[in-house]
């Protein structure tokens, strides 16, 4: 297939992008720039809410994995919602002329405060601006696939670790301080619970989704289990062999962050099963 992504250049999508090509497809990879984007994918550097024809511009693709974000780690930034309106566009765009197979990067943060398994059925009432602009883009996702007889994959990204020199999650800036010689970092008690899924496994997961559209609709991209930050991020520095050391309680717990949350895994795991066949 000819697969386009959005957003290519990020954090998620380097990973991503190399293992679609590794599976076989042609990429088209759009983003502001592309330095980082596997060489075997087709480049477009561009402004991609500023073209006049984007399904001729990229090539006419059969799918289009939307990753495109500004602001991901920053959680009340203004820009979601600011932005929301040219996501909606773009998608509408791509789907009227002619993208019947669409995925959308989804976040466990359009759900908000909540104790237990996610499912595709949990309600959503997400508690920062970046939960509340991913979960109004689904809404209006679902009703524009709906409108036009095609296929949506809502893809739930949870707790993310790997690929740390990019990003701004914990492990991004545990890495920045060890590599800058810190012996100490400052962080929270740690017994927030939390599903955390390894870099390399979550760009196979959406790399599996995409390619396939027999298991649609919102799907978790997880690891499926609860696991303490603290016992976590120690994990992550012995992995790393990082000479630094949490300094316990330094900052509180955010408002918003659950007490034990987890993605139930079984959309994603029928979709890895027979991709394994």
């Amino acid at each position: 297939m000819k697969i386009l992504v959005t957003g290519a250049n990020g954090y998620l999508g380097q990973g991503i992008v190399h293992q679609i090509l590794d599976d076989g497809h042609t990429v088209i990879a759009a983003d502001f720039k592309t330095d980082h984007v596997d060489d075997r994918a087709v480049k477009k550097d561009c402004n991609m809410f500023a073209i006049e024809n984007p399904y001729e511009y990229f090539e006419k693709p059969d799918v289009m994995l939307h990753l495109a974000w500004r602001d991901g780690f920053v959680h009340n930034s203004p820009a979601h919602l600011e932005d929301l309106p040219k996501h909606f566009a773009f998608l509408k765009t791509m789907v009227e002329s002619g993208v019947s197979h669409i995925a959308v990067m989804g976040s466990m943060h359009e759900i908000g405060f909540y104790e237990g398994s996610i499912n595709e059925n949990t309600a959503c009432h997400p508690a920062t601006l970046y939960g509340i602009a991913k979960n109004a883009l689904r809404d209006a996702s679902e009703w524009l696939v709906a409108q036009n007889k095609a296929t949506l994959q809502w893809l739930r990204g949870y707790y993310i670790v790997g690929n740390s020199q990019y990003g701004s999650s914990i492990f991004s800036k545990i890495t920045a301080a060890a590599n800058e010689g810190k012996t100490e970092f400052p962080f929270t008690m740690g017994q927030n619970q939390y599903d955390f899924i390894d870099y390399d496994d979550f760009c196979m997961q959406v790399a599996a989704a995409v390619e396939q559209d027999a298991v649609n609709g919102i799907i978790n991209i997880c690891s499926g289990k609860p696991e303490k930050l603290a016992d976590r991020v120690e994990r992550f520095i012995r992995e790393n062999h990082y000479s630094i050391a949490l300094k316990y309680g330094a900052f509180p717990d955010r408002p918003y962050d659950s007490k034990a949350v987890w993605g139930n895994d079984t959309k994603i795991q029928t979709i890895m099963q027979a991709r394994n066949a």
